[in-house]
Formats: structure tokens, C-alpha cells, sequence
């Protein structure tokens, strides 16, 4: 899409911006106003002295301690940032105060634009209960529901079984999957009721709630919007996010696989019926709920930038965030609908410091080792951290926006596993081999999807499996190539005694035992070293393969063929045993020994495990919400024992096994460590 470059009104208009966000939003912000020749003030709390965002914009303000409630939600503390700066434009990114009419009406009070819509359309769409009712008068298909603020659990409870179970409770105002949770009988609707309340005072201050019905096996599929102060409004096509968890998009695709372009033209102009209903300008996102028949119901309005704009922005051309800063400068919109056109597939993956196999878990810490795949053509990635940058417990746990753009979908598809096999993540926890599994999953392949994916495809929780054997066998022999490398690297007296006559003629034959892990078999590898560097390596007397690397000391990544298949796996650590590596996101404690040695490793003892089944231990880094017993209370197993919030979300800490509380160490308030132990059993049987 080609557009004026012509940046001189809009430098006159907003020659400074402030960025009230944080972290990759907050660098993409700043990436577009400096190609426009404007200004950026950064703000950060004390917890983000030292981000990058912090570092690349012009300016910085820091606006108070680490909590939200205390930096980035304080309207008079991002006003008075801009008073100091002279900022004369307020990005709010997404999150935080992007969809808050008072900071919206404070900054105009103070004569500074605010890079988004205005307060017509922030109050009405920003509010789940009143967006319905515009959206149905001004013909958008709406789904059935309840209009009306739910006040308590028993009104909560009357409201869904009137509409009918599954119904979805979710919060009234924000968005990105707070305060948002599925209730499939009375019950779960007290629970949904109470933990969605919690949820979104902590995340928006506002813990008004509705209930709709929740429409089974269907898509989400979104329509992005840009519009003027002059009435134009355009629609740049769909995005598909129906892979989600806990109703948060985890993988999102421009265009859909599902729509045609008959659908896809009718809810583009019911998207911009809905903006022109409330004056709308900038950039929005209209959601709608697609079912199998691919009728659409209205589900919100995000009325500011969505995360997922990327894939918008690599199947258009366009800039959505500098024509959010033009249109917040008084222009025109210079596109017409007609100079919308989709070109090519992009997908993005949404890279998380959590545990897929621990439930999505958030994980906290220090990234100790971060390198970005951003060497190819076709990827885009969209982060705010780096090498030392700490993942805090005080903000969503998104590492990064991974994106991939192609001819069409499959090979999108395959660029995406290509990108997450060279991403290196470590010091945290993190959900690339869950994204790499949906990237081989044929239901995704297919496109055939729908917002119950993960819990159809997972219903037992996802777990990491040993990959396929033909699989193992690359990995055992990447192990191999790798630890030759390693042994060729080292000084002589570095080395075991068993390898010292490998270290001084890497040319001789040699066995070796390879085992992936403690309870796999060990395999026994012949290697013979050829004159140009390549091995010929057998698995336990079959037929030779020949194997090739280009592992150097520096770099974690290996890339290498074997059996002329290329492969791409992570050498991440040299361990006294073997080498710690990564394929597709799992990671593999390798043992590698010579052939006798490694017969003798069954012969070992095994350490004890201890024993932690009496105890309820926090998962994750948090802050204590509710404790539910106390101390000689009997509990049942699956029983509520304490909520811990972290990372904006509630965590239900439940008994596995039951018993009879004998302690509770951890008050309501009170922050707590990962591993620590919170309730403690004075024995573990109901």
C-alpha cells in the first residue's frame, strides 16, 4: 500500500508524542513516530528503568513504583509526564488506559491529542453493556444475552440459566481475555462470577459484569478499522484468532482460512456501520463470533490498537500506527476502500513466559539467554525485551509477537516452525513448543478451527512428548555432531579419559551412547569421521546417514543436514554428562558417553525424590488474594485452597489430594515465591 510520505503537518501538529505503555507496544509506537520525524517520551515504573523502550525514545519519565495501580494506570502522573516534556500527543498503545474516557477527557482538558478515538466512542464501545445496544440499532448481528450489569453470584446464577447454559461471564470493560470465564452450570457460575470480578477491578478498575450466551465450536474473527474526524472509515480486512486459552489469543492468521469474500464484505460493512454509529476515528477492531454456518454475532469493540496489528499490516502495506498519529494530527484518511487489497498470509504467534504443561502458568525471572530469529525474510518480531531483561510479576507475562508472512498460508505456516526452532529463550519458562505443536497440528493445518481448539486437541493439558522416532534419531545424532564440536574445542586435559583419544584424531571411528532421557533407552551411535568434516553416524547397527553441522562456539542455534534433511536444534548448554538442547521448544537433558560407559548407566543409583505431596506450593511469584481454610479445616480433594494473582490473572490454588489443614503460611497481601509453601497438610487422604 502506497501512501504520502509527506510528514510536515503532522510534525507541526504533534512534534512530540508520549507513550503512555510499556514494553514491545511502546517500541513499536516509537518505530513509526521516528520515521515520521517526531519526538518520543517514554514513561516507565521503577521495574522498567532499564527497558528498551525506555532507552530508544528521546525522552523518559519515570511515573512510580512497579504496580500498575501505582505508574501506568495514574492518569495525573502520564498528564504531568506530558506538561514536563511538552508532549503534545499521548499514544496509549493497548492495555492500561488505552480505552479510559477520564484519561482520554483529562488529556483534552490539558489541549494534548490523544492518538485515538474520542469519548463518544470510548464510552459507548468501551462499555461491554452499552456496545450491544448500539451495535443492534445500528444492524449488527449481536449475540443473545443479558443487557445489563450483573450486581451479585445469585443474580449471576438466575441470569445464565434464563439464557441458557454454557453462558460466558466476562467483564464489562477491557478486553484481551481479563475478566472473561466460561460457567457450565451454577456452580462454575459463582466461580466464574467472583474470580471474572476480581480479575477486572485489578486489571481495569472497573468490575462491572454481564453474562451472554457462549456459542460452542466457534471462530473469532475480527475486522480492523481505521476512520477519520471526517467520516471516511475503512475496513482492512479480517484476522482469525481463534486459537486461544483462558480467552486469550495465543495464534492469530490475516486473512481467515474460513471466510469468503461475500461474509467477509458483509461484516466489514457492518464494522464500519458500528464506528460511524459513534463518531468513531483511529484505529479499532470490531470482534464478531462466526459459527460453522458462518453467521457472525457481534462480540466487542476494541476501540484502540489491537496486539495482533502486525498480520493486519503485512497482508495491507499499511502503517496502522501512522495513520493513527495522522488522523490524531487532523488529516484525512488518504485510503479508500477500494486501495484495500490482501496480499499473501501472515501469522503470529504470541510468545509467552509460561508453562503450557503447568496450565499457562506465568513464569517470572532474568532472561539469561535471548536471540530473536529475525535473520530470515518474511519474519517480523515484535519484543520489548532482550538479553538480562527480566520477565516481572507485575505485567502480562508476553515475551513477543512472532510473525510470519508468506505467498499463502502453507508456507506462512512453515516459516512460523522455522522461526520458533531458532528462537532462544532461556531463564524462564516459555510456550514455543506448544506453538510449534499447533503449527504441526492437522486440525490447525486444515484450518479447520475454533476458539475450543486447545481444549479439543489438549484435553488432558498439553504435555511435551519425546518427538517422533524418526525425530529422535535427528536429535541423537545433532547430540553427536554437537558434542564432536565440543570435543574438538576443548583443551586436552578438559576432557574425560575416555575421550582422549578422540580429542587428538577426530578421524577414527567411534561408538557412543546417547540417551534423551532417564527413562529412555540408550542408543548406541557409530560415528566415522569423514575427510570433509562430515560424520557417517548409525543408530544401533542401521544403515549409515550422513550428518553435517555448522555449530560454532558462539551461537546456540545448529543448523546441519542429516541424511541431506536440513535441521535446526539448540546446543544450549555443555552439561558434565552430555548437552542440554532444544528441538521445537522441548528441551532435552542428552546424555553422551562412550559406548561402555553409557552401559553402565543403568546400573546407577536414583536420587530419592522428596515427597511434596502435603503441601499446596505456589506455582508462580504472586501476590495472595484469598486464603479459603484454615488451620484444621478438613478439605476435600479439588477443593479451593487460596487464589494467587499474578501477571494480572487469578490462579485457583486447589487440594490434589485432600486432608486436614495443619498451616497456612501466607496471609491475603501477601506476596509469596515460586516453590514456596502455602497450605500445609497433616496428611494428604481425604
Amino acid at each position: 500500500m502506497r501512501y504520502s510520505s509527506d510528514y510536515s503537518n503532522v510534525q507541526k501538529m504533534l512534534p512530540k508524542i508520549l507513550i503512555a505503555n510499556r514494553g514491545e507496544i511502546a517500541r513499536r509506537v516509537i518505530r513509526s513516530a521516528k520515521k515520521m520525524g517526531i519526538k518520543t517520551v517514554a514513561v516507565y515504573s521503577d521495574a522498567d528503568s532499564a527497558s528498551l523502550h525506555v532507552r530508544e525514545a528521546d525522552e523518559a519519565v519515570c511515573i512510580g513504583p512497579a504496580p500498575s495501580v501505582e505508574s501506568y494506570l495514574v492518569i495525573q502522573k502520564l498528564v504531568d509526564a506530558c506538561k514536563l516534556t511538552g508532549a503534545k500527543g499521548v499514544h496509549p498503545g493497548y492495555g492500561f488506559l488505552s480505552e479510559n474516557k477520564d484519561f482520554q477527557s483529562a488529556l483534552e482538558a490539558e489541549g494534548i491529542a490523544f492518538i485515538g478515538p474520542g469519548q463518544k466512542a470510548i464510552m459507548g464501545m468501551g462499555d461491554k453493556i452499552e456496545s450491544k445496544k448500539i451495535a443492534k440499532d445500528a444492524g449488527v448481528n449481536c449475540i443473545p444475552g443479558n443487557p445489563d450489569e450483573i450486581k451479585d453470584e445469585d443474580t449471576a446464577v438466575i441470569v445464565a440459566a434464563e439464557i441458557g447454559y454454557p453462558v460466558m461471564v466476562k467483564a464489562s470493560a477491557g478486553g484481551g481475555g481479563k475478566g472473561m470465564r466460561v460457567a457450565w452450570d451454577d456452580e462454575g457460575t459463582r466461580e466464574a462470577y467472583r474470580l471474572s470480578k476480581a480479575e477486572a477491578a485489578s486489571s481495569f478498575g472497573d468490575d462491572r459484569l454481564l453474562i451472554e450466551k457462549f456459542i460452542e465450536q466457534p471462530r473469532h474473527i475480527e475486522i480492523q478499522v481505521m476512520a477519520d474526524s471526517f467520516g471516511n472509515t475503512v475496513y482492512l480486512a479480517e484476522r482469525e484468532c481463534s486459537i486461544q486459552r483462558r480467552n486469550q489469543k495465543v495464534v492469530e492468521e490475516a486473512p481467515s482460512p474460513f471466510l469468503d469474500e461475500a461474509v467477509r464484505k458483509t461484516m466489514g460493512e457492518q464494522a464500519c456501520a458500528l464506528a460511524k454509529a459513534v463518531d468513531y476515528q483511529s484505529a479499532g477492531t470490531v470482534e464478531f463470533i462466526v459459527d460453522k454456518d458462518k453467521n457472525h454475532y457481534f462480540l466487542e469493540m476494541n476501540t484502540r490498537l489491537q496486539v495482533e496489528h502486525p498480520i493486519t499490516e503485512m497482508i495491507t502495506g499499511v502503517d496502522l500506527v501512522e495513520q493513527m498519529i495522522r488522523v490524531a494530527a487532523g488529516e484525512k484518511l488518504a485510503l479508500t476502500q477500494a486501495d484495500i487489497s490482501i496480499t499473501g498470509w501472515a501469522i503470529e504467534s504470541r510468545v509467552y513466559a509460561e508453562d503450557p504443561v503447568k496450565d499457562f502458568l506465568p513464569s517470572v525471572g532474568l532472561l539469561t539467554n535471548y536471540r530473536e530469529p529475525c535473520s530470515t525474510p518474511g519474519v517480523r518480531c515484535d519484543s520489548g525485551v532482550a538479553d538480562g531483561s527480566e520477565i516481572s510479576m507485575y505485567y502480562d507475562p508476553m515475551i513477543s509477537k512472532l510473525v510470519t508472512y508468506a505467498e499463502d498460508r502453507p508456507q506462512a505456516i512453515e516459516r512460523m516452525k522455522s522461526a520458533l526452532d531458532e528462537y532462544v529463550i532461556e531463564g524462564v519458562s516459555h510456550n514455543i513448543s506448544l506453538l510449534h505443536d499447533i503449527m504441526e497440528n492437522e486440525v490447525y493445518t486444515s484450518g479447520n478451527t475454533s476458539t475450543d481448539f486447545i481444549a479439543n486437541q489438549y484435553p488432558d493439558g498439553f504435555s511435551v512428548n519425546f518427538t517422533p522416532e524418526k525425530e529422535k534419531e535427528l536429535l541423537a545424532m545433532t547430540a553427536v555432531v554437537q558434542r564432536a564440536h565440543q570435543l574438538r574445542n576443548a583443551s586436552f586435559e578438559e576432557g574425560c579419559g575416555q575421550f582422549a583419544s578422540f580429542q587428538k584424531d577426530l578421524q577414527a571411528p567411534f561408538s557412543l551412547g546417547v540417551q534423551l532421557a532417564k527413562d529412555q533407552p540408550v542408543r548406541q551411535l557409530n560415528v566415522v569421521p569423514l575427510a570433509d568434516g562430515e560424520l557417517m553416524v548409525s543408530i544401533d547397527g542401521e544403515a549409515s546417514v550422513p550428518v553435517s553441522s555448522s555449530w560454532a562456539l558462539e551461537g546456540p542455534v545448529v543448523h546441519g543436514t542429516v541424511g541431506g534433511t536440513n535441521a535446526c536444534v539448540q546446543a544450549i548448554a555443555r552439561t558434565p554428562s552430555g548437552i542440554k538442547m532444544v528441538q521445537h521448544g522441548t528441551v532435552y537433558d542428552i546424555r553422551v558417553a562412550s559406548a561402555r560407559t553409557a552401559a553402565l548407566w543403568s546400573h546407577m543409583p536414583v536420587p530419592e525424590e522428596i515427597d511434596t505431596s502435603k503441601y499446596i506450593i505456589a506455582p508462580i511469584s504472586g501476590t495472595i488474594r484469598s486464603i479459603a481454610v484454615q488451620p484444621g479445616d478438613e478439605v476435600a480433594a479439588g477443593a479451593e485452597v487460596a487464589v494467587l494473582e499474578a501477571m494480572k490473572m487469578h490462579n485457583v490454588l486447589r487440594a490434589e489430594t485432600g486432608g486436614i489443614v495443619k498451616s497456612v503460611n501466607f496471609t491475603p497481601g501477601q506476596n509469596c515465591d515460586v516453590d514456596d509453601f502455602v497450605v500445609e497438610f497433616e496428611n494428604n487422604e481425604a
